[in-house]
């Protein structure tokens, strides 16, 4: 399946070593939402905006280095690869991103999937 890229925001919409949040949906019972985060080295990740752990929202959780902080019970997340660092265990979704020109852009196929 090839991907299409669809342009969500511009690269400087996103905090540095922060987040931004993409709704999927009106209904957030149905379709969990993205976020995107930005690393310091200017990396951005997407992720399923629910830790592995309890579903708390990982877009508010504390970046630093390659990693987000849940804001619920600290559970660290690698954002390259969604999983809990041990001892924690556990993964949640990563979402394909790419920046281009000062967008960043999320492949339409996989924001279809509802998980």
């Amino acid at each position: 399946m090839s991907q299409y890229w669809k342009p969500i925001c511009n690269l400087s919409d996103i905090p540095l070593l922060g987040a931004r949040v993409v709704k999927r949906s009106d209904d957030r019972q149905a379709v969990p939402d993205v976020a995107i985060f930005r690393g310091g080295d200017e990396q951005v990740f997407a992720l399923l905006d629910r830790c592995p752990h309890k579903g708390g929202p990982l877009s508010q959780g504390m970046v630093f280095g390659d990693r987000v902080a849940c804001p619920l019970h600290n559970w660290h997340i690698q954002l390259d690869s969604g999983c809990a660092v041990a001892p924690d265990d556990g993964c949640v979704r990563r979402f394909s991103v790419k920046v281009e020109d000062g967008q960043v852009y999320l492949d339409m196929n996989e924001l279809a999937v509802a998980i």
